[in-house]
């Protein structure tokens, strides 16, 4: 047997090993993954719409709000708005609770309506919700300034800068327009 035919043998007795990982692989990403996590999350009484395998709850999502807006609206004198800019929420709010699991994909998102825990989550006196650094395309319309900053060095200054804009201390400022206009 030549060279060759002993690597096509070995070639093609690995191939269908190989086939069987890939599946396996795209099993557990697109379905074993997403189940367990629902489960768990259900154990921790977080309920939510079901995975649906490949697209999760984007398509739900979609005709939600297909139908929202074939409705006509009217507006009351309160600020609920909810039901008209995302009316998946306002539902899914009503039917889970506060809290609840959604899938964009395979992709589980946690949605947080509770005030106090939203508090709790952007304090992040721990760091332990990590700020991601933006899509390149966000920062080309936005500018590298301290919405598109990740934390870090860079960002504390900046953040140092506006803090006086958001507080009222003005001092700082009028100083550095006299400086200015001089």
């Amino acid at each position: 047997m030549t060279c060759l035919g002993c690597l096509a043998n070995i070639v093609s007795s690995f191939l269908p090993l190989f086939l069987v990982l890939v599946v396996t692989k795209i099993l557990h990403k697109l379905w074993w993954a997403p189940a367990r996590l629902q489960n768990l999350m259900a154990l921790q009484g977080i309920k939510g719409p079901p995975y649906r395998l490949v697209h999760g709850n984007t398509e739900d999502i979609s005709n939600i709000i297909k139908e929202a807006m074939s409705k006509p609206k009217s507006f009351s004198p309160s600020h609920d708005v909810l039901y008209v800019v995302q009316p998946h929420v306002h539902s899914w709010t009503k039917i889970y609770g506060k809290n609840y699991l959604q899938w964009h994909g395979s992709k589980a998102q946690l949605v947080i309506t509770e005030p106090e825990l939203c508090k709790e989550i952007l304090n992040n006196k721990d760091k332990a919700y990590c700020k991601r650094e933006p899509e390149s395309f966000l920062k080309k319309l936005l500018g590298d300034g301290l919405v598109t900053t990740a934390e870090g060095e860079k960002w504390a200054k900046m953040r140092k800068l506006t803090t006086h804009a958001f507080h009222g201390e003005l001092k700082s400022f009028q100083l550095f327009n006299l400086y200015l206009n001089h």
